[in-house]
């Protein structure tokens, strides 16, 4: 390798191995990093001159040549990552200052995620509602905001009606704005409460029975995971702590190694809004977590328990819970489930057990006994107890 970048190979080198990438995938950057400093010698830069600008010029340069590889930001994001760091390349362009919309949105995050403890799929959507509103306001985040009414908000709901009438029913715009216009008033950026100013929308529709998955379609899973290969054993674990724990799929995603207590025999689970409880651990999911570790958990510093199959190694995230199931019922041969129809699953068989109302709100941690409730009308020969005989008719 020559050129200006040719004293920091071995330690490019030593990195990428370092987070886990193929050898083979390493030498393909160890041969990007050639070409960049090649790129950057044949121009008389320096490693000071390799600024986001002279990276797009390469990354342009390579496109207009009809290279059919490292043509992307990401692909040289590893090694442009460790230059930064050693100080051999000049830090990232600092990004544009965030505008007054921005910064009211940041402010936002921080009381949904500290006050309201809401979980991250809740706040990405809450952000998104708030985002549409503000944006509908001729002033956004600027001095015309403390003068807000009740008119406009009502205004922006009827609009906002208007463009969602052959649309699927949205239960999340509505109490969102509601939540947007108590922080406004919280923090003093409105005047008025006008929370009260959204109106009702149509009650959430009739929930009919828990769509659980059928529980010889789960145990053909779990059976037909390979456990001779590291992806099977991430899967066997993952799906075994749903069918034994009827865990959430966001709660097996924030699973962390000291979540588990080998020797008391107990895991912590997080689950929605901050709740934190701990519950007996299985021996068959302990045992299946063991062999993921020991034999298929790639060499990481990460804190959480399951991570990605390929390099760099990441946490897994709850849409790749959620991907992970699907593709094992679909190499299984089933109809496929999701996370949360296993944990339907696990509640319909207790029911069958005999289990009351009150066990299976405590395994699956309701925190409103109503939820619960749902799993009821499942029991037909309960509910039969509860059904009053049909009065006789009096005489005419």
């Amino acid at each position: 390798m020559d050129g200006p970048l040719a004293p920091f190979a071995a330690g490019v080198r030593q990195e990428l191995l370092g987070l886990g990438y193929a050898e083979d995938t390493v030498c393909e950057h160890m041969h990007l990093l050639a070409d960049l400093s090649g790129w950057l010698a044949g121009r008389q830069l320096a490693t000071a001159g390799l600024t986001s600008a002279a990276i797009e010029g390469f990354l342009r340069t390579r496109r207009a040549e009809g290279r059919r590889t490292g043509l992307t930001i990401a692909a040289v994001a590893p090694m442009l990552t460790y230059l930064r760091a050693v100080g051999a390349a000049p830090p990232a362009a600092a990004p544009a200052p965030p505008t007054p919309l921005e910064v009211l949105l940041a402010d936002y995050r921080d009381y949904l995620e500290g006050e309201r403890a809401l979980a991250e799929s809740s706040v990405s959507q809450y952000l998104r509602c708030a985002r549409g509103f503000l944006t509908w306001l001729p002033d956004p985040a600027g001095p015309g905001l403390a003068d807000l009414s009740a008119g406009q908000v009502i205004n922006y709901v009827r609009t906002w009606a208007a463009r969602r009438q052959s649309a699927p029913t949205d239960m999340v715009t509505l109490p969102a704005l509601r939540s947007l216009l108590r922080f406004l008033h919280l923090t003093g950026t409105v005047t008025l409460p006008l929370a009260g100013a959204v109106p009702a929308s149509r009650g959430r529709p009739v929930r009919g029975l828990p769509r659980a998955a059928n529980g010889d379609d789960v145990r053909t899973v779990l059976a037909r995971c390979d456990r001779d290969s590291a992806s099977g054993r991430r899967e066997f674990a993952i799906l075994l702590m749903l069918a034994r724990l009827a865990v959430r799929g966001g709660e097996i995603a924030r699973l962390r190694l000291e979540d588990i207590g080998w020797r008391s025999g107990e895991v912590t689970i997080r689950g929605k809004g901050g709740r934190v409880d701990t519950l007996p651990l299985p021996a068959d999911a302990g045992e299946a977590m063991a062999d993921y570790l020991l034999h298929a958990r790639p060499a990481s510093s990460a804190a959480t328990l399951f991570l990605t199959l390929y390099a760099p190694f990441r946490p897994l995230t709850v849409s790749g819970v959620t991907q992970l199931v699907k593709a094992a019922c679909q190499r299984a041969g089933v109809a496929g489930f999701s996370p949360h129809r296993v944990r339907h699953a696990v509640a319909c068989d207790l029911l069958a057990a005999g289990a009351s109302m009150e066990e299976i709100g405590q395994l699956l941690r309701h925190a409103d006994q109503r939820t619960t409730a749902l799993y009821a009308r499942l029991d037909d020969a309960r509910l039969t107890e509860l059904a009053r005989p049909c009065p006789q008719g009096a005489p005419l």
